[in-house]
């Protein structure tokens, strides 16, 4: 596919302040996988500006082998029983009254690693009683019990990303499958947490397609939605088949808004975590 040029609104700077500096020092000092960094965020230099991030538990190396997803492939190393220590004091060092949550998937381990994420939900929540929490789940192979065992910990908010269309799911997620994430957000939404997904454009999927996602998401009960701009991390992944403009995002908040999402994040920088502080205080 011919490569298509990043229009001008896609050009940031990331620049720096103090406070990114110490989030950066903290992280690097405290040996933390962050989202971050690996994801290639284009809103890294905002975030840890303002002194909050996204941390990534259960290692940096991912068992699944998505084309959009910049996070390595591979055999993960044993899970680090210290980690959720080190993700909970490093919270507290960074003074934050809201911290978001992710994990590569471990689809080799016998629970995927949902027991490594309540020992850290549990030891953030110890060292952090203020604090407010988002967690950014994998899709846990749609086993209701794993999926149990995290709402039980009652996150503000649980997110899992629908990450694209129903057609386009298959030729960019490696093992999810869309009904799977649907299914997932069902079950998120029926604990009385609040449910939150994320989907990607520019991958080739249509205006009727998304709205079709929106619809699919309220129906399960999502009450918040992100949705931004596919940006190809390497020549090796999926390739952008299209820019989409400042004004079709605005279009896309303001269907998804009418058709009943509480809270929606759209536009071309948009990340699944970005203003997650903002999004807590209206839940």
């Amino acid at each position: 596919m011919e490569h298509i040029k990043k229009p001008e609104w896609l050009k940031i700077n990331i620049g720096t302040n103090p406070r990114y500096t110490e989030t950066k020092r903290i992280v690097d000092t405290h040996h933390l996988h962050t989202i971050c960094s690996s994801g290639r965020c284009p809103n890294l230099g905002e975030c840890w500006g303002k002194g909050t991030a996204t941390f990534l538990i259960g290692g940096n190396i991912c068992t699944r082998s998505c084309k959009f997803c910049n996070t390595p492939t591979g055999k993960p190393l044993p899970l680090d029983p210290n980690e959720p220590l080190r993700v909970a004091e490093s919270i507290q060092l960074m003074k934050l009254n809201h911290a978001v949550l992710t994990s590569v998937d471990r689809d080799d381990l016998p629970d995927l690693g949902a027991g490594h994420w309540v020992q850290t939900i549990r030891k953030i929540r110890e060292l952090n009683p203020q604090i407010t929490l988002e967690t950014l789940i994998p899709d846990f192979q749609g086993k209701k019990e794993l999926i149990r065992q995290i709402t039980d910990t009652r996150p503000d908010i649980v997110s899992h990303n629908l990450e694209t269309v129903s057609r386009l799911t298959p030729l960019v997620r490696s093992v999810a499958r869309y009904e799977t994430s649907l299914y997932v957000i069902r079950q998120i939404a029926d604990s009385g947490v609040t449910a939150k997904s994320g989907i990607m454009t520019g991958l080739g999927e249509t205006i009727g397609e998304v709205e079709k996602a929106m619809d699919d998401l309220l129906e399960n009960g999502c009450r918040i939605l992100t949705i931004g701009q596919y940006l190809q991390p390497s020549r090796k992944h999926y390739p952008v088949a299209e820019y989409i403009s400042p004004e079709q995002f605005a279009s896309y908040k303001e269907t998804a808004l009418k058709k009943g999402f509480q809270l929606v994040e759209s536009g071309p920088l948009v990340r699944s975590s970005y203003y997650a502080e903002k999004q807590i205080q209206k839940f």
